[in-house]
């Protein structure tokens, strides 16, 4: 057992799509009763490139966790130019940093443009392709509603996506391009990504980095997870919501051991 899985963090920080919940899909039952649990224990944040909406869907409909508890959960939608807490019933904005309208309109052209260059405009999808989500724009190949089993066949090795964002990240050099989920391209400021979530997050709280972990199944270079390594943060990786279940269970039956 490494030592991040026995030590007790102050807050503990997940990945969405295919950490808690497979990719725009429903959070597992399973993962819920884990989630729900590790509440009542600890500070929890979730990051994630989606907007709320997509946190809403994927993550509260299923989650059961009363008000106190959810008063312990920090959501953090498009990597954390976006901040929400529980407060008085509702979820607040603590701050919502959007892109101009000039930036979203220039990044929404380039990325179509580019994309039916380069042949990667599907004809068949499940859902827009390009999304205004305020701090970011998205271009998802199939749509952001495909099935898991379309996206995973689209990009197996993630050449297409990865050839997109290197055309589109010379045309707009004041944004930040890189690649986000399975078939996705997300365009925000320039630095932001995971790390400025996470660093937010501890100014926000003043919960230092030292006290967090990270959990999420992109931790490898290249991987939309893995810029939080350079915080220093400890890190924890999966390959999927079950091994992340299994992790959550194991680490808040530890912590009421400790209490």
């Amino acid at each position: 057992m490494s030592h991040q899985q026995v030590k007790h963090f102050e807050l503990l920080a997940f990945d969405l799509d295919d950490t808690l919940a497979p990719s725009k899909s429903p959070l597992p039952d399973r993962m819920a009763r884990a989630l729900d649990a590790l509440l009542n224990v600890t500070q929890v944040c979730v990051i994630s490139g989606g907007q709320f909406g997509q946190f809403e869907s994927q993550l509260l409909t299923n989650l059961n966790a009363g008000p106190d508890a959810l008063t312990n959960l920090h959501l953090m939608p498009t990597c954390g130019t976006r901040y929400l807490v529980y407060r008085d019933g509702q979820w607040r904005d603590v701050y919502a940093r959007n892109l101009s309208e000039a930036e979203r309109a220039e990044a929404l052209s380039v990325v179509e443009e580019e994309a039916r260059r380069l042949g990667l405009w599907e004809a068949q999808t499940w859902g827009p392709i390009l999304e205004d989500r305020g701090s970011q724009i998205t271009f998802s190949a199939l749509g952001q509603a495909a099935p898991v089993q379309a996206k995973q066949a689209w990009d197996p090795d993630r050449s297409k996506k990865e050839k997109l964002r290197a055309a589109v990240a010379p045309l707009l050099p004041a944004l930040e391009v890189r690649s986000g989920g399975s078939t996705s391209i997300d365009i925000t400021r320039k630095g932001i990504d995971k790390a400025y979530g996470i660093g937010e997050l501890s100014k926000q709280t003043g919960i230092a980095i030292s006290q967090m972990l990270f959990i999420g199944d992109r931790l490898d270079e290249g991987g939309n997870d893995y810029p939080v390594k350079r915080l220093g943060i400890d890190t924890h990786a999966v390959e999927g919501w079950e091994d992340t279940a299994q992790f959550v269970e194991d680490y808040t039956v530890r912590a009421n051991t400790l209490s």
